[in-house]
């Protein structure tokens, strides 16, 4: 690919991801939307986190360098779902994930 058709594509690509996020504003500025559709939206923020989060705990072949390396990632977040729901807190959901990954990568 030569440096011509690399900013043609960077320009496109740019556009295009402009174009997605300003038009739906412009186009559904002073509207109300229905109130299942707003529902809805509201899914996609924790659904994009999950999505996340499952691709770094599951990955093909994890359980070929062993059961435990595979595992830690599991336990890692297992204690970062017990601190949240006792804590309520992201601060301390971070922390014990850190510490506890760390602790177990020692084992």
């Amino acid at each position: 690919m030569s440096w011509g058709e690399f900013w043609v594509v960077l320009v496109v690509c740019g556009l295009t991801m402009l174009a997605c996020r300003v038009l739906p504003l412009f186009l559904l500025k002073g509207r109300e939307l229905p109130p299942t559709l707003s529902r809805a939206l509201g899914f996609i923020p924790p659904a994009a986190f999950a999505a996340l989060v499952a691709n770094d705990l599951l990955t093909p072949g994890m359980l070929s360098a062993g059961l435990w390396p595979a595992g830690i990632p599991l336990v890692a977040a297992l204690c970062v779902v017990a601190v949240a729901c006792k804590t309520k807190s992201l601060l301390w959901s971070a922390v014990a994930g850190v510490a506890s990954y760390a602790l177990l990568t020692l084992i």
